[in-house]
């Protein structure tokens, strides 16, 4: 009975505590992505796999559930336990991404996944992610008495072996973002206007340099000019389907079930959801599900603009800065604005990794945002 008692009493707090608006918004979009791999993807898929009609329903479903609780128990902690988790989170998942090109799985040609006894095909940048901004963070934010631009060069070293083990899989997609969120949170921590220019040039002109004269990383040249012209490669083909897709289905849609996308590639539900959702319901429901991400985006910098600490607003910014820019690859890459990467969409498309990714995400951000008890 005193244990239910304290059981009851710690979640309460942690309920009052919570930004309940965040929260909300969160379980929102979980569930709407949760609604449409049911009405627009997983029959289909499970069709083709001659299975369980509502199998990748509801291993979406478990998924979820398992993130909720993921969500909840980084959001409970106190914030000393929160960091001191998180570092030592993001040397573990660190080691599953070295794991990778050693005896990971090769999926069309990229090798991203790990074949875990517990969570098979599982992709370890997906947990690296959210660690990540917490230790750099951590560096840029430390009272140590360094020089700033010494902090700088520290975070820089910490993503050159994630970036690279990245590019190898290869993943440039996934590596963008990770150098985005560290550029966004050097850009915040009060640098040089000129030094940040000079290292945005000089990085450029490196990876133009890889992708010409460097053979392993030849990929990004041809996925570049497989989106200039569809005809030289599948992934520019893919696009201009999507393009197709959300062309036909209009303002409001073909109706549920109707839409013909989901048949045309093997990644419809994951790094093409957008499309499909929009062939089926309308442009005007992917313009609702942009506004609910500006919402959420709004409600985490309130919160910011109102924090004091300068390595609470880092990872804050550094969270949202990783969910946004996901948003804008992903529907960016749907309506051939930019070229094929394989994103997720945050919170909506089907996938164990992405879903517990996010969920750490969010679980960070709550954990951050909730209110402060004296």
């Amino acid at each position: 009975m005193l244990n239910e008692n304290l059981t009851f009493r710690f979640y309460y707090g942690w309920w009052k505590n919570i930004d309940k608006t965040i929260f909300l918004l969160v379980l929102f979009l979980f569930s709407l992505g949760l609604f449409f791999s049911l009405a627009s993807t997983s029959l289909i898929a499970s069709g083709k796999l001659e299975t369980n009609t509502y199998f990748f329903f509801f291993k979406h479903l478990i998924y979820i559930f398992l993130g909720i609780i993921i969500l909840i128990f980084f959001s409970s902690l106190t914030e000393k336990n929160l960091f001191r988790l998180s570092i030592f989170l993001f040397f573990v998942s660190f080691f599953f991404l070295l794991l990778v090109p050693i005896i990971g799985t090769e999926v069309n040609g990229a090798k991203r996944w790990l074949n875990l006894f517990f969570l098979p095909r599982f992709q370890p940048i997906e947990l690296v992610k959210p660690f990540t901004i917490v230790t750099l963070a951590t560096i840029l934010s430390s009272e140590k008495d360094i020089h700033i631009y010494y902090k700088y060069f520290l975070s820089f070293i910490a993503i050159v072996p994630i970036s690279f083990l990245l590019m190898t899989q290869p993943d440039i997609g996934q590596t963008l973002l990770i150098f985005l969120s560290w550029i966004t949170l050097v850009f915040i921590s009060g640098i040089s206007l000129f030094v940040f220019l000079t290292f945005f040039c000089i990085s450029l002109s490196s990876l133009i340099y890889m992708m010409f004269y460097i053979p392993k990383f030849n990929y990004i040249k041809n996925r570049i000019l497989s989106f200039f012209n569809p005809d030289t490669g599948t992934h520019g083909a893919q696009a201009a389907k999507s393009v197709d897709g959300i062309s036909s289905g209009g303002f409001f849609g073909k109706g549920i079930g109707e839409g013909t996308l989901k048949y045309k590639g093997s990644e419809t539900h994951t790094d093409f959801i957008i499309s499909v959702i929009s062939e089926e319901f309308g442009v005007i429901i992917i313009i609702g599900i942009l506004i609910l991400f500006l919402f959420f985006i709004y409600s985490v910098f309130k919160k910011v603009y109102l924090e004091k600490n300068e390595k609470t607003k880092l990872v804050l910014v550094g969270s949202i800065t990783l969910i946004v820019a996901q948003v804008l690859i992903h529907v960016g890459v749907n309506i051939r604005l930019f070229p094929t990467t394989g994103m997720t969409l945050p919170f909506l498309s089907y996938g164990g990794s992405s879903i517990i990714g996010v969920s750490i995400l969010s679980g960070i951000i709550l954990n951050l945002t909730k209110r402060k008890v004296n």
